[in-house]
């Protein structure tokens, strides 16, 4: 495929391709946050609990 036989549709396709691949990325990294921000909370909880035993 020569340079002058690129038309639209490659770009509109690439367009796509990318888009989703960020998608799936922020997804990713996002539910990466969520899952560490969760575990400082349990981690909080569980030093709160323990000191309100004694």
């Amino acid at each position: 495929m020569n340079r002058e036989q690129i038309g639209q549709w490659d770009f509109v396709i690439a367009a796509y391709a990318l888009g989703i691949a960020v998608t799936l990325a922020m997804i990713a990294w996002s539910l990466i946050a969520m899952q560490r921000a969760e575990k400082r909370r349990d981690a909080v909880k569980r030093s709160l609990s323990e000191g309100t035993e004694r």
